[in-house]
């Protein structure tokens, strides 16, 4: 059988902890920031994570991690 390709951008986008969980980053980060305020913005800059309803997607995106 041959092997599984890896999805491009979600290998750019989610990580894998050691429990199983999916580390993402925060949205609206990107631009146009200077009308969001800087508490906002310190709130994006934490990680989060995946929803437990897009963790099985994720997951099978990311065959090999």
């Amino acid at each position: 059988m041959p092997k599984m390709k890896t999805h491009s951008g979600a290998k750019k986008r989610f990580r894998l902890t050691k429990t199983g969980k999916v580390k993402r980053a925060k949205a609206y980060k990107n631009h146009i920031l200077n009308k969001k305020s800087t508490k906002r913005k310190r709130g994006l800059r934490k990680g989060g994570y995946a929803d437990v309803t897009n963790e099985a997607a994720v997951k099978l995106m990311l065959p090999y991690k």
